[in-house]
Parts: C-alpha cells; sequence; structure tokens
C-alpha cells in the first residue's frame, strides 16, 4: 500500500509490503490422479512452482519501505537578538512564535525574509546594498513542529542535515540533540539518532544557527558577484527524518564495469552498510530488484554493529548484464537510467526493517594524456570533448525545481555536454538528477573559495588557507560527504579536489584516503590549474585565462595561454551583457544610459567591476553606440561572434583539445559578465553563439589560417556529404561559390577549403551549409568579417587577458539597405506544450541580418521563458527561405495568448 499524510506540512510517504514464501501446491492436486503415471513431471512443476514462488516473494519484499519524513514546510525563523529563550524552552509546544517569519526548508535566512517581503527588490539597481548586514551577525532560530501521530511503529529514528551553514545547536522537544561544538561545516551530513527524543504524536525541532565567520569555509561566489548580506546562513539543504526498523540500510552504491571493446557485457557491484541500532544479536536477508533480476544475501548483526554488504558479479551471475542499457553523455548517445531497490529484512525475513531506492547508470569513466600532455576523459572507452560552463546557483541558494529543470534543458539546446560545478552547488539531489537525465556530465568539486586570502578571511600560502589538522580533518571529512552522497549520480565524471590551488600534500593524501575507500569510479583531478602534484603528479589541464574580451582569432592563434589546446576548465571572452529587457529589470529606467555606476555594480568583482575593456573593443569594432537599444543590438552580435569562436576552435583543433568550460554559464543574480543566459533565462546572443558552434555535424570558418573545417562531433562516420561555400561582398554580391564533397569519420576535424582573399570588400560575408546526399541541411554557419584583421597585443598579455591592439572594422553594419521580410508564423498547441512556427523569407537582393525572434506575453509584453529556438540572431541570403520552431511551455504564457515578434539590424517591422 501506499499512505501519503501531512501533518503540519510533513510529507510522509510509507511504502509496505509484506509478504511470505508459499507453495503453489494447488496446481498439484489438479494431477493427483495421475500422479502414479507424472510423478517425475509432478516433482519438476512443484520445483518450477517453488521457484517462481521465492522469485515473485522477493520482488514483492524488495518493494521499498521508504518511510521519509522531510521536514520542508511550516518552520519559523527568528533573529536570536530578538528572542533570548533557550532551545530548551522554543523546542516545546507551549512556546510562542508569534512575531517569527514562516519558512520553508531548505532556505538561508536572507531567502526567507525576501519570501516574507521584508526586503523586496532585492536585485533592482543596488537595493542589495541596502540590506543592514549586521543583523545576521548573530545566530538565527529555525523552528519546527512536526506529528508523528498515526505513523506506523518503528525501532529507530534519524535526523538527517543534509547542508547547514555553519554551525548550530540542535534542540529537541526541549533537549539538546547536538551541539554547534560538533555540528560544524557548510558542506558536512549529519545523521544524528534522536530515537530516545523523539515523542509518538507531537514534536518540536528548534535549530539555532550561528553564521560562518571569517576563515570558515563555507559557500561562496568568489568575486563573480556580490556576497549575499547573510552570507548564506541557514539551513541551505533538506531536513528529514528516517524511520526504520531494527536494522537500517544506508549509503546504497552501485559501481558498473563495462567491457570496453564491444560494449555488450557489464558486470555491477552493490555495497551498502547496514546499521543494528538495537542491542541484540540481530539476523536477516538483504534483498535486491533491478528491473526483472532479483537477488539476495543473509547478514547477521551483533549488538549496534555496523556492517558493509557486497552483493559481486563473482558471487552474484545475475549482475552481469548483457547487452546493457550504457549512460552516454547526450552528444553520443542515450543515457540510459536504472532503477535499484534494496530492502533489508528481519524476524524470519517476513518484516521489512528499512529499504532504500537508487537510481543509477551504466558506464565507465577514465582519464588520460594524450601525445601532447594534455588530460582527457573518455566515457565508455571513447574520447569526449569536454564542452560546457561554469554553474552557480541563485544567490540566496533559492533555485526552484523548474527553474533548475530550465537550465539543464537550456545546456542541452545549446549542444554542451558537460556543467563545472566549483563548489558543490545544489540545495538538494535535482541538478544532479537532471543531468543523469538528460545526458549532461558534471564535473564536481571544491571552490576557490578558501584558496585566496579576500575570500576564506584567513591567511593563506600556495596551497590555500586549508592549514592545520583541524582544518584538513573538517575538509577531507566535507569531501567524504559530499561524495557518498553523490556517488550513485552516472552525470559526474570527474572529484575535483582543488581550483586554482593544489591541495596541500597531508590534505591531498587524505582526500585519497577517503576516496579509495568510497568511490574508485572516477577520476580524481588536484586542481583545475596546471600544477605538479607530489602526491598525484601534473594536472595537465589549464586554466590560465581569459576572462576578460578577447577577438575570435585569439582562440585559434594564441599558443601559451587559454587558446584552444588542451583542457580550458575556465575561460571566456568575458562580459555577455543581456538583452534590454532584463537590463530593464535590474537599472532604472533614467539610468538606463549611458553606462554608470549601477551598471557597473552589476557586473564582476576587482579586476571585473566595470564593462570598460569590453566596451573598447565594442566601439572600435561595431561603432559606438548612440543609446541603450543601439547598445544591446551591437552587444547581441559580440555576444555570438566571440563565443561561437571560442568553442569552434576548440571543435576544430580536436584531438590536441580535450575539452573547454566556459566561464560562466549562469547567473546567481542579474549581472553584465559570463552568462550564456541571464538570471532571468533570457538566452543572449552568446547562447545561439554556443548552439551553432557545437552542431553534431558543423560546418566551421577558421579565424586563424582562413580555412573551411568539417567538424563531426558524433559516434557515426559520415559519407557523401557536400559542403557549400559562399562568400559575399559587403553589397551582397556572390563573389565565390564551390561545392565540396566530404567524407568524414567519427569524432573528427578536416580542412576542407582554404577561402581566398581576392577581390574582398572592408566588410564581407561567408555563408556555409553542409547537405546530406538527399539535399538536407544538416549544419550551417554565417559569419561577418573584415579584411582589417584583430591583432593582439600578446606582449601585454595579464592572467586575464590579452589586449586588442588593432581591431576588426564592423561599423559598416549600420548602413546596410534595410530589406523587407515576408514572415509568416503560427502557433501550435499540444498538451501543455506550445510550438510557433516561422517562416522567414528574404525576397530582396540584399542580406538580411542578425535577426532576432521572440515570443512575448501579449499583456505584460515580456519575453515567455524558457524557450528553446531551433536557431536565433538569424541572417538570410539575398532570396533565401528559413522555417524556423520555438518551443515553449503554455503555462509559462501566463494564460494569455503568446505573441511572436521579430526584429533584425537592417530589417524593416
Amino acid at each position: 500500500m501506499k499512505i501519503e499524510n501531512s501533518h503540519k506540512g510533513i510529507k510522509t510517504v510509507f511504502v509496505a509490503k509484506k509478504t511470505e514464501l508459499k507453495m503453489k501446491m494447488k496446481r498439484t492436486r489438479r494431477w493427483w490422479l495421475f500422479s502414479y503415471l507424472l510423478l517425475p513431471f509432478m516433482i519438476f512443476l512443484v520445483f518450477v512452482s517453488c521457484e517462481n514462488s521465492r522469485e515473485e516473494s522477493v520482488k514483492k519484499s524488495v518493494e521499498e519501505l521508504k518511510y521519509t519524513i522531510f521536514l520542508k514546510d511550516d518552520w519559523y525563523i527568528q533573529s536570536s537578538a530578538k528572542c533570548k529563550e533557550t532551545g530548551e524552552i522554543i523546542s516545546t509546544p507551549a512556546f510562542n512564535t508569534e512575531g517569527w517569519n514562516k519558512a520553508s526548508v531548505p532556505t538561508t535566512v536572507l531567502a526567507a525574509l525576501v519570501k516574507n517581503n521584508i526586503y523586496k527588490d532585492i536585485y533592482f539597481a543596488r537595493n542589495l546594498e541596502k540590506i543592514p548586514k549586521e543583523q545576521f551577525q548573530q545566530s538565527w532560530w529555525y523552528r519546527k513542529e512536526f506529528s508523528l501521530k498515526g505513523v506506523p511503529s518503528f525501532s529507530a529514528v534519524r535526523l538527517v542535515f543534509e547542508g547547514i551553514n555553519y554551525r548550530a545547536n540542535i534542540w529537541l522537544n526541549g533537549q539538546k540533540a547536538a551541539s554547534a561544538h560538533d555540528i560544524i561545516g557548510s558542506f558536512r551530513i549529519f545523521d544524528l539518532e534522536i530515537t530516545n527524543f523523539i515523542h509518538p504524536g507531537r514534536n518540536v525541532l528548534a535549530v539555532e544557527v550561528f553564521p560562518p565567520k571569517p576563515g570558515d569555509f563555507t559557500i561562496g561566489f568568489v568575486g563573480w558577484n556580490p556576497a549575499p548580506p547573510d552570507k548564506n546562513m541557514g539551513l541551505w539543504r533538506e531536513v528529514k527524518l528516517r524511520l526504520s526498523g531494527t536494522v537500517s540500510l544506508n549509503h546504497p552504491f552501485v559501481q558498473s564495469k563495462v567491457k570496453l571493446e564491444t560494449l555488450k557485457q557489464a558486470s555491477l557491484t552493490i555495497t551498502a552498510r547496514l546499521t543494528n541500532h538495537s542491542k541484540r544479536q540481530v539476523s536477516g536477508m538483504v534483498k535486491g530488484e533491478i528491473e526483472n533480476i532479483v537477488f539476495s544475501q543473509p547478514y547477521s548483526l551483533g549488538s549496534l554493529e555496523k556492517k558493509k554488504i557486497v552483493f559481486s558479479p563473482d558471487q552474484y551471475k545475475e549482475l552481469r548484464f548483457q547487452n546493457p542499457g550504457l549512460w552516454w553523455p547526450h552528444n553520443l548517445g542515450t543515457p540510459h537510467l536504472y532503477r535499484l531497490k534494496l530492502a533489508v529484512l528481519v524476524d524470519g525475513y517476513d518484516k521489512t526493517s528499512d529499504s532504500r531506492e537508487v537510481t543509477f547508470g551504466i558506464r565507465e569513466v577514465s582519464d588520460y594524456i594524450n601525445e601532447e600532455g594534455h588530460r582527457g576523459y573518455r566515457i565508455n572507452g571513447k574520447d569526449v570533448l569536454i564542452r560546457g560552463g561554469g554553474w552557480v546557483d541563485d544567490m540566496l541558494l533559492a533555485d526552484q525545481d523548474s527553474k533548475i529543470e530550465a537550465q539543464i534543458k537550456y545546456v542541452k539546446h545549446m549542444n554542451l555536454n558537460a556543467v563545472r560545478l566549483e563548489g558543490f552547488w545544489g540545495s538538494s539531489h535535482k541538478l544532479y538528477d537532471l543531468a543523469d537525465q538528460y545526458g549532461i556530465l558534471l564535473m564536481a568539486g571544491w571552490s576557490c573559495q578558501w584558496e585566496w586570502k579576500d575570500y576564506v578571511g584567513r591567511p593563506v600560502d600556495e596551497f590555500g588557507g586549508i592549514q592545520t589538522p583541524g582544518d584538513m580533518d573538517l575538509v577531507a571529512r566535507s569531501l567524504r560527504d559530499q561524495v557518498v552522497w553523490l556517488r550513485n549520480h552516472p552525470s559526474i565524471f570527474v572529484w575535483v579536489l582543488g581550483s586554482d590551488k593544489l591541495p596541500r600534500p597531508k590534505l591531498e593524501e587524505k582526500y585519497y584516503t577517503h576516496l579509495d575507500s568510497i568511490d574508485t569510479t572516477r577520476p580524481r583531478l588536484a586542481s583545475c590549474k596546471y600544477h605538479v602534484s607530489k602526491i598525484s603528479g601534473a594536472t595537465a589541464v589549464k586554466m590560465n585565462g581569459p576572462y576578460d574580451y578577447v577577438p575570435p582569432i585569439y582562440w585559434y592563434i594564441d599558443k601559451k595561454n587559454g587558446g584552444a589546446f588542451g583542457f580550458n576548465t575556465e575561460t571566456g571572452p568575458g562580459p555577455q551583457p543581456p538583452p534590454l529587457e532584463s537590463l530593464k529589470r535590474m537599472i532604472p529606467g533614467d539610468r538606463l544610459w549611458p553606462i554608470n555606476d549601477i551598471w557597473d555594480y552589476h557586473c564582476g568583482r576587482n579586476e571585473f567591476n566595470t564593462l570598460d575593456r569590453y566596451m573598447r573593443a565594442l566601439e572600435h569594432r561595431y561603432g559606438k553606440p548612440g543609446n541603450v537599444e543601439d547598445f544591446v543590438r551591437k552587444a547581441q552580435a559580440a555576444n555570438y561572434e566571440a563565443i561561437r569562436a571560442m568553442f569552434e576552435a576548440f571543435a576544430v583543433n580536436k584531438p590536441n583539445t580535450t575539452g573547454i568550460i566556459q566561464w560562466m554559464l549562469n547567473s546567481a543574480w542579474p549581472k553584465m559578465y559570463w552568462q550564456l543566459y541571464d538570471y532571468y533565462l533570457i538566452p543572449n546572443g552568446a547562447f545561439y553563439g554556443t548552439k551553432t558552434a557545437f552542431q553534431p555535424l558543423n560546418i566551421i570558418y577558421n579565424y586563424g589560417d582562413y580555412a573551411i573545417y568539417i567538424v563531426n562531433d558524433t559516434l557515426l562516420s559520415y559519407k557523401n556529404l557536400n559542403a557549400e561555400v559562399r562568400v559575399y561582398n559587403f553589397d551582397s554580391k556572390e563573389i565565390f561559390f564551390k561545392t565540396i564533397p566530404v567524407n568524414i569519420g567519427e569524432n573528427k576535424s578536416k580542412k576542407i577549403l582554404d577561402i581566398p582573399e581576392k577581390g574582398l570588400s572592408l566588410l564581407y560575408f561567408i555563408d556555409l551549409k553542409l547537405k546530406n546526399q538527399e539535399g538536407k541541411v544538416v549544419g550551417d554557419n554565417f559569419y561577418w568579417l573584415s579584411t582589417k584583421k584583430d591583432i593582439l597585443d600578446e606582449k601585454g598579455t595579464t592572467w586575464f587577458y590579452t589586449p586588442t591592439k588593432e581591431f576588426a572594422d564592423f561599423t559598416g553594419l549600420v548602413k546596410l539597405p534595410e530589406v523587407t521580410l515576408d514572415v509568416k508564423h503560427r502557433f501550435e498547441t499540444s498538451n501543455t506544450k506550445q510550438l510557433v512556427h516561422v517562416t522567414l523569407k528574404n525576397p530582396t537582393d540584399k542580406i538580411a541580418f542578425f535577426i532576432e525572434l521572440k515570443v512575448v506575453d501579449k499583456q505584460s509584453g515580456r519575453s515567455i521563458l524558457p524557450i528553446f529556438w531551433d536557431d536565433n540572431y538569424i541572417s538570410l541570403l539575398p532570396g533565401e527561405v528559413k522555417v524556423i520552431s520555438g518551443r515553449f511551455s503554455t503555462k509559462d504564457a501566463g494564460g494569455e495568448n503568446p505573441v511572436f515578434v521579430f526584429s533584425g539590424w537592417n530589417v524593416k517591422n
């Protein structure tokens, strides 16, 4: 049966099935009169019947007895400055919470205050800095009442805190269950035995949370955005009760080994931890199920004993899979997932004491060093060019599940296959579950927050701020907790142990000791910057920038720093200002232009606190903007052009390139820097530049050698393709056309043509199309180029960028002749999904440049988001027709009629 109750916002899920082994002897009675003739056959039937009955019983007993109470809603919070009572009093039913703020956990203190409208529009203008920080310098109380009335009997109750920032005293029903001397660390997970504290009816939990202090190893945003005023203090991850019988089952883990030669066989090893919560000897059975496969193992536990149980493929042949569904990153295959159910039975095997379910993928990850000495990664034996972006949570750690899903879908839609988590982000498993589901690889590990004095708040050395034995024990145990919490996610392909610096050798040894005992299924990376560790050797990856604007040619010709070679673990062309709609949501109307201190406030920090370098390039290359509308138009073209070249260079140069992480993917708040889409989920030009750069089959212009390349990013080979190359002068006259037959192998890059540089106007265009043998376009690209080249000032290179001393000239784009397009569109609704189909026809003899497509809400005029266009920021050749579709959800339309709108540089509406 399945019971769902709600007690004071508690979500209770109880799934229980009791089974008994029964002999199905009734079948045999029908044949009793013939037994003297059919005795051997009858014996066989009885045997089969017993086996079927046993298998059915195993399956039923494995149905998860999951008795988890999520303490989510109906919390109340208050500052200890306003509440002078002790935890002994606050954690009793008689305590009055009048004047406290209601909250749902997970939540930081400031997130709860914002939700209660104590502070409004905190991201608009400079409102964030107006929030008083003094109120967050003392502890805050989190109080929650819950009832266990009606809950079936249990033998053991545990209280689990998956994330507390930073210290806490924990009180339950007037008793202190844990002290801030022990409950320390943002990334520790605390599993507290509270059986003796709990009441069968009403219970009161009170948690006194203390903020992080300078020198603590807390959550941080480095210099990407302002620090939240409360420093993210609070219960930032889930709080729950785990109930069980005498024996609990914990930390199930599925390890897979794939036969890489054929990919036709795989074997699984399954482990879990058993805990006897009683002082008597207990024996029973652990039973498992994966789809139609069942297996079991007896156990015996002494008084209060804990034991690891192992199901190995050597002993359990059913854990050897034939033709398994493998988990792949989405660009290489299907991310197949399986579900494991484990149950621990006691008392003659007829009583389920505890059970767990785990989603996992069958896949094998490895790393390698290529001929040039660069580290790369393989999934199921296949080289994978890692291409992704750096993730950051909402500044208040308040991301909704729907927003997380939209972002992971965006990652896949952009043809990226990876996300780097600099910090173990996520207030729950949701981010990781979605990465598993959509086939997105994750780099998970520590941030540089603890490596630099200004961020960690203590002196640092070459290894950062983690220095004392106590520091190292805390951080190593934190890593262990995070790895055990996350290790079943097939999307995670590497554990990152340091960001900008190496861990201290003694700390790295501690990391390895923990990882050797809890997860050997993934590579470890000591640092995301090139270092040579005494413990693990060369990292063989790089972090040499740039982080500010560089022109497209940089990625092809730079051979020393961030250019397209090796694995660049964080880099990018700097600012990516959002469209006008987002600017209006963060900047007052009277401050929208010219750029001013409010714009700067929404930039990065330190070296990245203005748009000066970006604006210098924009003005030289595209012309000085006359107003904010002109700025946005030029900025989106610059964003598109800059990011496309970066990603395409890493695609063109493989296998010398092994990975590229754009810094950053998303935004913790509304800002100008480092984002492929903004805080409101509006894609900017860089979003569709990225999508174009990583088409599965692509045709690319190389800014370094002025040649055309074909890139195949799939595990299939292609024959009888045709590449069509056209060059147009500024007057839209075609001056060059050639068709090149192409064959290309799997995961390859291939040069096919040098572009002749004769007869070109100052500003010219290249149109590239790749067609299959049926004539269908399978890859396309459109470039605007200048005979006046960008020239780098390589001697002026700093740690964060290489200056440009001469710029390409695209100022003529504003002089393109105006064109009128034939545009038709229609909306189509399917369940909760809605599509818009747009036909763009250019009936003129002039190029229509950089057309933006949008769907907006009829009433508000705001974009309906998230939206997934086949393509955007599109250019049309003379006489060309393109059909583009966009997908969005009708619920995101707010119940209003969606409206299609478009605009372009030289397009008349």
